[in-house]
Formats: C-alpha cells, structure tokens, sequence
C-alpha cells in the first residue's frame, strides 16, 4: 500500500471520528450549565481598561 493511500484512508474513516468527537465536544463544553457567566466575562475583557469618555 502507498503512503498516500494509508493516509487517505487514515483520514477518511479516523480523521473524521476524531472532528466529531471534537465538534461534540466543543458544544457540550460551550453549553455546559454555568459557563454564561464565564462567556459574559470574556467578552467584556477588551473594554475592560477602557478609560475614554464621550
């Protein structure tokens, strides 16, 4: 078998197991109960030192 078979191989059946359990993983740890707070945060850090006033 050539290399550029058993890689092709390796990605289509191993290499797409490993994106989903990825992808699901992601969503579980995104949505997990409790983390709005935590998300709330970050997405306040870049104004955080924001001293200019209108």
């Amino acid at each position: 078998m050539e290399t550029y078979t058993a890689m092709r191989h390796m990605a289509d059946s191993w290499g797409l197991l490993c994106m989903t359990l990825f992808f699901i993983g992601a969503v579980i740890f995104a949505f997990r109960p409790g983390s709005r707070s935590s998300a709330n945060e970050a997405a306040l850090i870049p104004f955080k030192d924001d001293s200019h006033e209108r």
